[in-house]
C-alpha cells in the first residue's frame, strides 16, 4: 500500500498535519511520501506563494482578512475566479508524471490548492482514493469547489457548515485535525517542569506561531507588570528577530525564551495556561493537552473563524483593546472559568485524530 501526502509551503500547519499522518502510517509499516505540491511542480511559484502568504498575513493582515471575507461571500459558480481554475491544467501535467511513477493507493491533501489540483485530475481519470484534511475549525473558502472521496474536519459541529458548502455529509469524517502522537500523552506539571529544567511554579506559555506573529514582546511586558508570582515560557517560532528582541527584555519575572521548539508538548504539560494566536494545529494541540487558552493576535481570516469556534464552545477567552492580556490572565487564574474550560476541552478535543486518520487511510487503501 502506498500513500501520497500533498501539502503546500504556505502556512506551517498544513505540513504539520501531513507529517503527523505520515509518521503514524510509517509506524504501521506503510509506504508514505510527502510532496510539497508547488515546490515539486514549480519551485519559483512555490517560493512566490509562500512569500505572498507571509507578507499578507504578517505585514498586511487586514488586506488578507478582507480577501478571505470576499472569498467566503462568493457563491459556488463556474464563473468564480480562483487560482485553481487558472492554473490546475498547467500544474497537473507535471504532477501526473510523479503519480504514474509512485502509483499511490491513497492521496491525502492538506491544503486547498492541492485538493483543487487532485479534483481536476479526478475529472481526467485519476482512480485512486482521495482525502482532504481541513486544518482549521472552519471550512475554508473553495473547499466546496473540490471533489474528493472524504474530508477530515475538526469537529462534527462543522457538519452543517460543510453541507451548506455542498459537501455531502457521508463524505465528512469529523475525527479532528491530525496532530503528532506525542500530544495524546500527558505528563504531570511538576515532572514536565523538571524535564524542561525550570522552576516548579505557576507557568504561563506564550506562543506566536511558526512565523512569530504579533507584538509578543509587549505581551511579555504586560505579564511582567502583574503582581502575581509566575514564570513565563516564550516560543518565537522561526522569527529570529523576535527572539532577539525578547532576549534583550529587562523584566523581573523569570523568562525562558526559545526560537523554534520541538518539545512544545512538554511545555504545554508544564504550563497553567497558554497565550497564543489561534492557528488550527496549535489549537488542536492545546485541546488535546487540555491547557486553557487566552487568544491573542488572530490573523484575520481563518484564525478569526477559529476564534469564533473556540469562544462559542467555551474553550478559550480572547484579549481586546478593552480586555488586555494582563486582565485576561488574571481572570483566567482567579475564576472557575479555567475548570469549565478544561471540561469542555475534554469534550471537544481530539488527541487521537491521527490514529483515526491512519485507520481511514488503511481502509481506503484496501478497497
Amino acid at each position: 500500500m502506498k500513500v501520497l501526502f500533498l501539502s503546500v509551503t504556505a502556512g506551517h500547519g498544513h505540513n504539520q498535519a501531513a507529517k503527523a499522518g505520515m509518521e503514524c502510517l510509517k509506524a504501521r509499516g506503510i509506504d508514505c511520501v510527502i510532496l510539497d505540491t508547488f515546490e515539486y511542480i514549480n519551485p519559483v511559484l512555490s517560493e512566490s506563494i509562500a512569500r505572498a502568504y507571509l507578507i499578507s498575513t504578517k505585514f498586511t493582515p487586514k488586506v488578507y482578512g478582507r480577501l478571505y471575507q470576499l472569498a467566503e461571500r462568493l457563491e459556488k459558480s463556474n464563473d468564480k475566479l480562483y487560482i485553481g481554475k487558472i492554473i490546475n491544467s498547467l500544474l497537473s501535467k507535471k504532477l501526473i508524471v510523479f503519480l504514474n511513477e509512485y502509483n499511490p493507493d491513497v492521496i491525502v491533501c492538506t491544503h486547498i490548492f492541492s485538493a483543487q489540483i487532485i479534483s481536476h485530475l479526478r475529472v481526467k481519470g485519476l482512480s485512486c482514493k482521495t482525502i482532504g484534511i481541513i486544518t482549521d475549525f472552519t471550512i475554508h473558502p473553495f473547499w466546496e469547489d473540490t471533489n474528493l472521496d472524504y474530508y477530515i474536519t475538526a469537529n462534527n459541529l462543522l457538519n452543517l457548515q460543510a453541507q451548506k458548502k455542498g459537501i455531502p455529509l457521508e463524505k465528512i469524517k469529523a475525527i479532528g485535525i491530525p496532530i503528532h502522537t506525542k500530544f495524546a500523552k500527558k505528563m504531570e506539571k511538576s515532572t514536565a517542569r523538571r524535564v524542561l529544567g525550570i522552576d516548579d511554579k505557576a507557568t504561563i506559555l506564550v506562543m506566536s506561531g511558526s512565523m512569530g506573529y504579533g507584538s509578543v514582546d509587549d505581551v511579555i511586558r504586560k505579564l511582567d507588570d502583574m503582581d502575581i508570582d509566575f514564570q513565563i515560557i516564550s516560543v518565537c517560532g522561526n522569527n529570529a528577530a523576535l527572539k532577539k528582541k525578547i532576549d534583550s527584555l529587562e523584566i523581573k519575572k523569570k523568562l525562558y525564551n526559545y526560537g523554534f521548539a520541538d518539545n512544545v508538548d512538554v511545555m504545554m504539560d508544564a504550563s497553567d495556561c497558554l497565550l497564543t494566536k489561534p492557528g488550527g494545529l496549535t489549537v488542536s494541540e492545546s485541546l488535546a493537552k487540555c491547557i486553557p487558552m487566552v487568544l491573542i493576535n488572530p490573523i484575520p481570516g481563518q484564525e478569526e473563524r477559529n476564534t469564533e469556534f473556540l469562544l462559542n464552545n467555551g474553550l478559550a477567552i480572547k484579549t481586546s483593546k478593552t480586555f488586555p492580556v494582563d486582565e485576561a490572565v488574571y481572570y483566567l487564574l482567579n475564576s472557575d472559568r479555567r475548570r469549565h474550560m478544561i471540561e469542555m476541552m475534554q469534550e471537544i478535543g481530539k488527541p487521537n485524530a491521527v490514529y483515526e486518520l491512519a485507520d481511514i487511510i488503511e481502509q481506503q487503501g484496501k478497497r
